[in-house]
C-alpha cells in the first residue's frame, strides 16, 4: 500500500516536534497506522531559520497554500495557530478534499462549527487532539473512552503558564507581577500574556471540552471568562490557612437549567488530586455517571508532549482513510444530527461557594453588620478568620467562607457590604469548589 504523504504547515516548536516524533519512531508508528506515513513538504515564515528537527527529504517553501493545494498531499497537518491564515488554510484544504489535523484551540473554539461542516460536506477528517492540554488524550477519552457515561462536569487546570504564577505564588510566598516576569523570561509566557493570564486561552479549551462532553455547538462567547491577575500572595497564604489551593480552573457543568461554562481561579481542598498538580502541568478532572471521577494528567505544552497528540492524530486519520465517512468517530462526539442546543447559563445562574476577603475597620458591630447582611440574602457562613491589622493600620483583614449561594444573591450582598462605611475598598470574591 503506498505511503500517506503529509504536508506541514509551521515548523515552529510543534512542527519540529512532530517531524522529530514521525522520524524516530517511524517504524512503530507504521505497525500501528498499517501503512507508511511522510512529511514530504512543510511550510514556514523563514526557510534559513534553525530548526529543532532534521528536514532532510521534506520540501520547504514559504508559501503555505503551495502545501495546501498540491494534489500529492493527503493529510495537511496545521500547526500555524492563531486565525489569520490558519482558518482560510484550513478550509482550502478541505475543499480540496484533504484530512487536516490541528493544534489550533483558537480556530476550533471560534470557528469549528463551520469547520466541521465543511468536513462533513467534503467526507474528510478534522483531528485535533492537540489543541487541548498538550499531550494528554484528553479529547480521545471524552469522545470514545467515556462514550458509555452521562459525563456530569469536568474541572481543568488547562494553561501551564497560569498554573506555573499560582504554584510559585503558593511554594515561594512571591507576587504576580513577579512570577510572570520570571515565566517570560523562561518562555512559558507570552511578550504579551493576556490570552493567558486573563484566562483566555484555558477559555478556548473549555469550549472545546464541554462541546465534547455534553453534545453542544461550540460556543466560545459564552464562557465566563476570569484571568489571575487579581490574585494576592496574601490570598494564596489564606487559602492555604483555611485548608485550600488556588488554580485557575475551566469548568463545565451539566445542571437542570442549563450548561455552566466558565473559567476563574478557584479554591479547591488541598487533599484533591487536582489541587496538587504543580508547575507547568495539566490536569483535566471528569466526572461520569457510570465509571465516576477520573483524571487525566499530563505535560500541557512542550515540543514533543504536543507532537505526540499530532502525531497520534495523524494515526488516526491514516487508519479511516478508506472508511465509510458516515461511520466515522464525530468531531464532536455525538452524530451531527443530535447536537442539542442546550442552554449555557449565564455566571449571575450559578451557584458556587465562596471566598470572601474584606477590609474592616477593627470596632465593635462591624462584623455582625456583615453577617447581617449575609443572612438577609440567606447567604450562610462556613468559617471566618480575622486578622490583625497591619502595623498603622485601622482597618484589618476578614476572611470568610460561605456555603454555596446563586451569582446574583452574592452580587447583591457584596454591593451592601461594600456601601457599609466601616468597610474600606473591594470585597474580593473567588469561587471555591470542592470537587467532590
Amino acid at each position: 500500500m503506498k505511503p500517506v504523504k503529509i504536508g506541514l504547515l509551521g515548523l515552529g516548536t510543534v512542527g519540529g516536534g512532530t517531524v522529530r516524533v514521525l522520524k524516530r519512531n517511524a517504524s512503530e508508528i507504521t505497525r500501528r497506522a498499517g501503512r507508511d506515513i511522510q512529511i514530504v513538504a512543510a511550510s514556514a515564515r523563514s526557510l534559513d531559520k534553525a530548526r529543532i528537527c532534521d528536514t532532510t527529504g521534506i520540501r520547504l517553501t514559504a508559501d503555505p497554500y503551495e502545501i495546501v493545494n498540491d494534489p500529492e498531499i493527503d493529510i495537511v497537518v496545521e500547526l500555524i495557530g492563531g486565525l489569520d491564515p490558519a482558518q482560510d488554510l484550513v478550509l482550502q484544504a478541505l475543499d480540496a478534499g484533504k484530512h487536516v489535523v490541528t493544534a489550533n484551540k483558537m480556530l476550533i473554539a471560534l470557528h469549528g462549527n463551520e469547520v466541521f461542516a465543511k468536513a462533513r460536506e467534503k467526507g474528510v477528517m478534522v483531528a485535533f487532539e492537540a489543541a487541548v492540554a498538550g499531550g494528554i488524550p484528553i479529547i480521545k477519552a471524552l469522545r470514545e473512552g467515556l462514550s458509555g457515561n452521562t459525563v456530569e462536569w469536568l474541572a481543568g487546570i488547562i494553561n501551564g503558564t497560569c498554573n506555573f504564577i499560582l504554584t510559585e505564588m503558593w511554594e515561594k510566598g512571591r507576587d504576580f507581577g513577579e512570577v510572570l516576569k520570571e515565566a517570560q523570561a523562561l518562555g512559558y509566557a507570552e511578550a504579551d500574556p493576556t490570552f493567558d493570564v486573563e484566562g483566555v486561552d484555558a477559555a478556548h479549551k473549555l469550549t472545546i471540552l464541554a462541546s465534547i462532553a455534553f453534545g453542544i455547538p461550540l460556543q466560545f462567547a459564552k464562557v465566563y471568562i476570569e484571568g489571575i491577575s487579581g490574585i494576592t500572595a496574601l490570598d494564596v497564604t489564606y487559602a492555604e490557612a483555611l485548608g485550600y489551593r488556588i488554580k485557575l480552573l475551566g469548568i463545565a457543568r451539566r445542571t437542570a437549567e442549563g450548561i455552566e461554562l466558565r473559567v476563574h481561579p478557584t479554591l479547591i481542598p488541598a487533599r484533591r488530586l487536582i489541587a496538587n498538580v504543580n508547575g507547568v502541568m495539566n490536569a483535566v478532572l471528569v466526572k461520569g455517571d457510570a465509571v465516576g471521577p477520573t483524571l487525566y494528567y499530563g505535560a500541557g505544552a512542550g515540543a514533543e508532549p504536543t507532537a505526540s497528540a499530532v502525531v497520534a492524530d495523524i494515526v488516526d486519520v491514516v487508519r479511516t482513510l478508506t472508511s465509510d465517512p458516515d461511520n466515522r468517530v464525530p468531531h464532536l462526539a455525538f452524530q451531527p444530527g443530535a447536537i442539542a442546543d442546550i442552554p449555557v447559563l449565564p455566571i449571575e445562574a450559578v451557584e458556587t461557594a465562596y471566598y470572601l476577603r474584606l477590609s474592616a475597620e477593627d470596632k465593635p458591630g462591624v462584623l455582625a453588620d456583615v453577617t447581617r447582611i449575609l443572612a438577609n440574602h440567606n447567604i450562610s457562613i462556613e468559617a471566618i478568620i480575622q486578622k490583625e491589622a497591619p502595623q498603622g493600620g485601622s482597618q484589618l483583614p476578614v476572611i470568610l467562607l460561605i456555603h454555596k449561594v446563586r451569582e446574583r444573591e452574592l452580587n447583591e450582598a457584596v454591593a451592601r457590604i461594600e456601601a457599609l462605611p466601616t468597610i474600606g475598598g473591594s470585597v474580593k470574591r473567588i469561587r471555591l469548589e470542592t470537587l467532590g
